[in-house]
């Protein structure tokens, strides 16, 4: 794989951009064992079936539901008899890079490429699945990068849905690189923050509302610049710069220039170049130590233009209720040696008893992260 890694002036097909190694997944293995954690922190493989694994979601039931990147498929996760490995099904097949979960009211959302369709009452369905319904057609679309979606409900009963821009950087314009919300029948489609190259994580915060979004910056200005970005939405309408301005404080050296980085939304937080900041969630549960509750937890997928590896690892994100931010410390690490990735965290998802699972699409595997409060 270290092909895969370029120097500060490497060059790249834009298709192997958008590839994110899930076609290497069947030759990697998970290997939990490598991974550091903190003290008292243990990890270990959930399953292994899950080719491409990428966003989680939760049905009603405990259902785990699971898009994939390039598997064109979407998987449901039940408890496995007595304490066993999970059942996986496939409840989805035949989509176009179907990333992005969402469940609402019984019913699954899945995204693909152009489109959103649903699953109508998949927790009874699991052994024979509907045929999947489209709810909202004709996305904007254009070949190139960051066709996948991350999708969510927010607490307005919307289903939020990003459009990524096309490209590396471009000024796209209001077509692309902007984060829409819509009813859950497709209709009222809106517009809710713009200048956002893509984000592959969001999510709301408990007790405020407030939206929190992951977006990557763009590649091929260094191993250090630009930043990912950690993002809040506080209005409607708001702009984050791209591709004009980067980390809120760099100008794009062809896109910057009658486009000053003071009127743009500036992040909430550097998460670090090339990290690859995707799926984010607000920790609520107390299995884990006090200073990670209420806190956001963020999968970082791992560069690949850069000459030496940064990501790859899960953090935490202390947040205050007032949406103040401490600094980020690693949580999970460990999922490349010696520069050579073995594992891509893509999500993570709390679940009701505490613990997070983390899913990654290069091992094809979901893991379990859970506290005892004993070190080994």
């Amino acid at each position: 794989m270290s092909s895969c890694r370029l120097g500060r002036h490497g060059i790249v097909l834009s298709l192997f951009l958008g590839a994110s190694f899930w076609h290497m997944a069947a030759q990697a293995a998970p290997r939990p064992e490598a991974l550091q954690l903190p003290a008292g922190f243990h990890i270990a493989t959930y399953t292994s079936h899950v080719p491409g694994a990428r966003e989680m979601v939760l049905g009603d039931r405990g259902t785990i539901f699971v898009g994939s990147m390039g598997a064109g498929k979407v998987y449901a996760l039940t408890d496995g008899a007595d304490g066993h490995a999970p059942q996986v099904r496939v409840v989805a097949h035949g989509l176009n890079l179907p990333v992005g979960v969402a469940f609402h009211q019984g019913d699954l959302y899945i995204s693909d490429t152009r489109r959103i369709v649903v699953l109508r009452g998949i927790e009874d369905r699991l052994d024979h699945p509907p045929t999947p319904q489209t709810v909202a057609d004709n996305l904007p679309y254009r070949a190139g990068d960051h066709s996948w979606k991350f999708i969510a409900f927010g607490p307005d009963g919307k289903l939020y849905v990003p459009i990524g821009a096309p490209c590396n950087v471009c000024d796209i314009g209001h077509e692309f690189g902007r984060l829409i919300r819509m009813n859950p029948d497709g209709t009222g489609r809106e517009d809710v923050a713009y200048g956002i190259r893509n984000t592959v994580g969001f999510t709301w915060q408990p007790g405020t509302g407030a939206l929190w979004f992951t977006d990557n910056g763009r590649d091929m200005m260094g191993d250090d610049i630009p930043s990912d970005e950690l993002n809040r939405i506080d209005r409607v309408g708001q702009s984050f710069g791209f591709p004009y301005c980067h980390q809120g404080n760099i100008p794009d050296p062809v896109y910057g220039k009658g486009h000053p980085c003071a009127g743009f939304t500036p992040p909430v937080l550097r998460l670090g170049a090339h990290v690859a900041a995707l799926g984010l969630r607000f920790y609520e549960g107390t299995m884990f130590p006090a200073m990670y509750r209420g806190g956001l937890l963020i999968a970082e997928h791992g560069s690949w233009n850069r000459s030496r590896l940064s990501g790859y690892r899960v953090v935490a994100v202390p947040v205050s209720a007032g949406g103040s931010v401490g600094p980020a410390s690693v949580l999970v690490d460990g999922f490349q040696h010696d520069e050579t990735p073995w594992g891509r965290p893509a999500d993570v998802q709390p679940l009701p008893d505490g613990s997070v699972l983390v899913s990654d699409d290069l091992a094809g595997a979901i893991y379990r992260l859970s506290y005892d409060g004993h070190a080994g």
